[in-house]
C-alpha cells in the first residue's frame, strides 16, 4: 500500500508539472499556473503529514524546509518552483523507498525461500506433509533439488548439498551417511534420507528468519545524523533565508534558499546505503540485526575472541595415532573406530570420523559394553578390544613417554588395548581454524588494531593457540563474569567486537558494542544476544561482513557530505540571488537522485580485504585440498617406518618400501602437480610470483629426503640394513614427517584457506 501510494504522489505531482508546462506553451498561462499551484499544494499534505509525524516522536526532521519552501514558493507566486519541488519530494521518496526496497531484497528472499513442506516415510512409503508436522527422529525423504526441511542427520547414501543460501559457497558439498546438516540448503544430488532431529521452529533455518526479520535500516547512527543534522540545518536555513530577504528586500531570494536546503541528501543517502550493506552482508551468509550494529561494526578497532569454537574448531579431531611396538597406526585405528562406533562419546565420533577419512573398512563389534567414564568394549573378529584411559596398573617407558607428549601437546589421550595389552594411543585436539589467520590478518587490514583471546581454558593451551594466530593478549581462565569484566575494560578504550558462541559466552557478547555469535553450531543464548549472527561455521564471514560494513558507512558519509556540501554552496548562490527558485529546485533534485544513486554502490561488491578467486581457481585450490586430505594418514607411515628401524630387517624393509611406494607414486606427484599448476596461478592470483618461492624449496627439500631414502634402500636391497645407515635413514623419516606436516600446514593457512572463502 505504502508502494502504491508513493507511486500515486510521483505520476501526480509529474502530470502536473508536465500538464502546466504544456498549457503554458499553448497560451493557456492561467491555467497551467493552476495546475502547478494543484501540484505543489498534493505535495504540501503529505509533507506536513510528515513533519507532524516527527514532531510526534520528539523530533523536526529536515520535512519542515520543504513545506516551508512549498508555501512559500505560493506565496510569492513561483508557481513552476513549486511544482518542481513537489515533483523533487516524490522522485526522492521513490528513489528511497526503491532503494531500501533494492537494498532488502536479499533479507527478505532469506523468509519468502524457507522449507514448507517435507515427505516423510510412512507405512505406504513417502508422504508429503506440512513442515511444521515433522517430529524429531522422523525419517525423511528429500528428493533431488528440494530443499533440506529441518536439521537432520543423512541417513542413507551420501548428500551433495548445494549451500550458497546459508554460506554463500558456490560449490556443492558432500556429506556422507551420519553427516548433520542444516535446513534450508538445496539437495544438488540424487535423492537422500534424512533423520531429524529438531522439529522446523528448531531447525538452522528457522532462526536465520526470524533474525532477518529483526533487521532494520533507519537505526543507524549514521542514519539518526539526519536527525541530528535538521537541528542546526533547519535554523541556518531561516537565517540564511530571513538575512537574504532582510537584506535585498526580495523575498524571493529567502524562497529560493528553501528550495535548495530540501530534501535533505542525508535523509536519502543513508538509510540506502546502510539497507544497501545489510543486504550485501545477508548473501555472505551474515546476517546483523540493524543498521546500528552495521555501522558500529564499521568502526571497531578492538576484536575480542573466545578460544573453542572460535578460534578453533570446537570439536576433537584427531592429530596423531602411535601405535605400541608390533602393531601399526592403521589398525589402532581401525579397531578403536570399530568400538566407538557404537559410542555417543565426543571423543568417539572423532575417532570414528577420522577412520572414515582415510578410508578405513571398519569391521563389525559385538558385545559392546560401556562403562562411562573409563571406556567402551567390546569383541572385533574374535579379539577383546578396549578403548578409553589407559587401563589402571599399566606403566612403561613407552606410556610415559606418550604421556610426556600428550601434556607438552596439551592434546587428550585415547588408549587402545587389545586382549588385555596395549596397541597405542591416539591423541586428539581442538584444531585451529584453518582460516583463522588469514582471517585476523584480514581484519587487521580491515582497521582492527588489537586482537585479544578471552578463554576459560588453561594459560598453556591458550598460548599454543595464539602464538599460532598472532594475538596481542591472552587472557585465560577466565569465568563468565570474569570475561564481561574484561570485554567491558576493552569496550572503555575502544569500539570493541567479541566473538563466542557457547552460553558462558552471551554475557560477554552483551557487554560489547558489538557481540558477534558463531550461530551454525553455537548456542541459542548467544544467539539470541549477539548483534551479529554468523550463520555458517566459518570465521572468515566476520570479515566480510566488515568489509562491507566500512563500504556501507564510507558511502553513506560520502553521499551525505558530497551533498550537504553542494546543498550550502546552492544557499549561498540562492541568497545571493545568483539563483533563482526554479533553478534551485532543478538542481536540487539533481542533487538528491546523484547522492542516492551513488548510496546504492554499497550493494555492489567492493574490493575489501578478500583475494578474489574465480571459479576455476576455487575448484583448483579445492582439488589439492582434497588431495592433503587423502595423503595426511601417509604422513604417520613416516613415523611408523622410523620406529621400526630398530626391529630386524624383516620387519623394518618392508614397512621402509611401504612408505617409500607412498612417497613416490603419491606425495611427489601431489608435489610436482602444485609446483606446475598451483603455484603459477597462485603467483598471478597474489600478482606476485615469488609469493610461492618458499613452497618451491620445501618442494626442492622434500625431493632430495625421497631420493635419499629410496638410495638407502638400493643399499639394503642386498645386505639388510646396516647399523651405520640407520640413523641417518631415521633422520631422514623423521625430518620428511616434519617438513611434510609444516608444508602441508602453510599451503592450507596460506593458499587453500583462499578457496574456501568462496567467491
Amino acid at each position: 500500500m505504502k508502494r502504491f501510494r508513493l507511486t500515486a504522489f510521483l505520476v501526480v505531482t509529474i502530470a502536473a508539472l508536465a500538464g502546466g508546462g504544456v498549457l503554458h506553451l499553448t497560451g493557456f498561462a492561467a491555467e497551467g499556473d493552476a495546475l502547478w499551484v494543484a501540484g505543489t499544494v498534493v505535495a504540501v499534505v503529505p509533507a506536513v503529514w510528515w513533519v507532524v509525524s516527527a514532531l510526534r516522536m520528539g523530533r523536526l526532521g529536515v520535512d519542515a524546509i520543504a513545506v516551508l519552501a512549498l508555501v512559500g514558493t505560493l506565496a510569492v507566486r513561483e508557481y513552476l518552483a513549486g511544482a518542481v519541488i513537489a515533483v523533487m519530494l516524490a522522485t526522492g521518496r521513490a528513489l528511497e523507498g526503491y532503494a531500501l526496497r533494492r537494498a532488502k531484497r536479499d533479507l527478505t528472499a532469506l523468509y519468502e525461500r524457507a522449507p514448507r513442506w517435507a515427505h516423510r516415510y510412512t507405512d505406504d512409503g513417502p508422504r508429503r506433509l506440512e513442515i511444521s508436522e515433522v517430529r524429531r527422529g522422523d525419517r525423511l525423504l528429500v528428493p533431488a533439488g528440494e530443499m533440506v526441511p529441518v536439521d537432520g542427520v543423512v541417513a542413507r547414501c551420501p548428500a551433495v548439498l548445494d549451500e550458497s543460501a546459508l554460506t554463500g559457497e558456490s560449490l556443492p558439498v558432500e556429506h556422507p551417511v551420519g553427516a548433520s546438516v542444516r535446513s534450508g540448503v538445496v539437495n544438488a544430488g540424487p535423492a537422500f534420507d534424512l533423520r531429524a532431529t529438531g522439529t522446523a521452529e528448531e531447525s538452522t533455518y528457522a532462526g536465520v528468519v526470524r533474525l532477518a526479520r529483526e533487521t532494520e535500516a533507519d537505526t543507524a547512527p549514521v542514519v539518526r545524523l539526519a536527525d541530528r543534522f535538521a537541528a542546526w540545518f533547519l535554523p541556518l536555513t531561516l537565517a540564511l533565508a530571513g538575512s537574504a530577504w532582510a537584506l535585498s528586500g526580495d523575498p524571493v531570494r529567502a524562497v529560493a534558499v528553501q528550495v535548495v536546503a530540501t530534501p535533505c541528501p542525508l535523509l536519502l543517502a543513508a538509510p540506502a546505503a546502510i539497507a544497501s550493506g545489510l543486504s550485501r552482508t545477508a548473501r555472505r551468509g551474515v546476517v546483523i540485526k540493524g543498521g546500528g550494529a552495521l555501522e558500529t561494526l564499521g568502526r571497531a578497532r578492538t576484536l575480542m575472541l573466545d578460544k573453542t569454537g572460535t578460534l578453533t574448531r570446537g570439536r576433537p579431531e584427531v592429530v596423531d595415532i602411535v601405535p605400541a611396538p608390533g602393531h601399526t597406526a592403521e589398525e589402532v585405528l581401525r579397531l578403536a573406530a570399530a568400538v566407538d562406533q557404537v559410542s555417543s562419546h565426543v571423543l568417539a565420533a572423532a575417532i570414528v570420523r577420522a577412520a572414515a577419512q582415510r578410508g578405513l573398512a571398519v569391521p563389525a563389534v559385538v558385545e559392546v559394553r560401556e562403562e562411562p567414564g573409563s571406556g567402551t568394549m567390546g569383541t572385533v573378529a574374535g579379539r577383546h578390544v578396549r578403548v578409553g584411559k589407559a587401563p589402571p596398573n599399566a606403566s612403561s617407558s613407552w606410556m610415559a613417554t606418550q604421556r610426556s607428549r600428550a601434556a607438552l601437546d596439551s592434546a587428550m589421550t585415547v588408549w587402545l588395548c587389545v586382549d588385555g595389552e596395549l596397541a597405542g594411543v591416539i591423541f586428539l585436539r581442538d584444531a585451529v581454524r584453518a582460516d583463522a589467520a588469514r582471517t585476523l590478518r584480514r581484519l587487521r587490514s580491515a582497521g582492527i588494531e588489537r586482537v585479544v583471546m578471552l578463554t576459560g581454558d588453561r594459560r598453556e593451551v591458550a598460548e599454543s593457540v595464539a602464538a599460532v594466530l598472532d594475538v596481542d593478549e591472552v587472557l585465560a581462565e577466565r569465568t563468565p563474569a570474569e570475561k564481561v569484566a574484561g570485554v567491558r575494560e576493552e569496550a572503555g578504550r575502544a569500539p570493541t567486537i567479541m566473538v563466542g558462541d557457547g552460553i558462558n559466552d552471551a554475557p560477554a557478547l552483551a557487554a560489547a558494542q558489538i557481540g558477534v555469535a558463531m550461530g551454525a553450531r553455537g548456542s541459542a543464548a548467544s544467539t539470541q544476544v549477539a548483534d551479529v549472527v554468523l550463520t555458517t561455521d566459518r570465521l572468515d564471514r566476520l570479515a566480510d561482513a566488515m568489509d562491507v560494513a566500512r563500504r556501507a558507512r564510507r558511502i553513506a558519509v560520502q553521499s551525505a557530505g558530497v551533498g550537504m556540501g553542494l546543498s550550502l554552496l546552492a544557499m549561498l548562490a540562492a541568497a545571493l540571488g545568483a539563483l533563482p527558485p526554479t533553478s534551485g529546485a532543478l538542481l536540487q533534485e539533481g542533487i538528491d537522485v546523484a547522492v542516492t544513486l551513488n548510496a546504492l554502490r554499497a550493494l555492489r561488491a567492493g574490493r575489501g580485504t578478500r583475494v578474489p578467486v574465480d571459479t576455476s581457481m576455487g575448484h583448483l585450490l579445492h582439488r589439492f585440498d582434497e588431495e592433503h586430505a587423502r595423503l595426511r594418514p601417509a604422513l604417520d607411515l613416516l613415523r611408523e617406518a622410523a620406529d621400526a628401524l630398530d626391529r630386524p630387517s624383516s620387519v623394518a624393509i618392508p614397512r621402509l618400501r611401504r612408505v617409500h611406494d607412498v612417497l613416490v607414486k603419491e606425495i611427489l606427484p601431489h608435489e610436482q602437480a602444485e609446483e606446475s599448476r598451483l603455484y603459477p596461478a597462485l603467483g598471478s592470483l597474489l600478482g606476485a610470483p615469488e609469493a610461492t618461492v618458499t613452497m618451491s624449496r620445501s618442494h626442492v627439500e622434500i625431493s632430495r629426503l625421497v631420493a635419499r631414502v629410496g638410495r638407502h634402500l638400493e643399499l639394503a636391497s642386498s645386505h639388510g640394513l646396516l647399523p651405520e645407515q640407520l640413523d641417518d635413514l631415521r633422520a631422514c623419516l623423521y625430518g620428511l614427517h616434519a617438513v611434510l606436516t609444516l608444508h602441508f600446514a602453510q599451503e592450507e593457512e596460506a593458499y587453500f584457506s583462499l578457496g574456501e572463502a568462496g567467491q
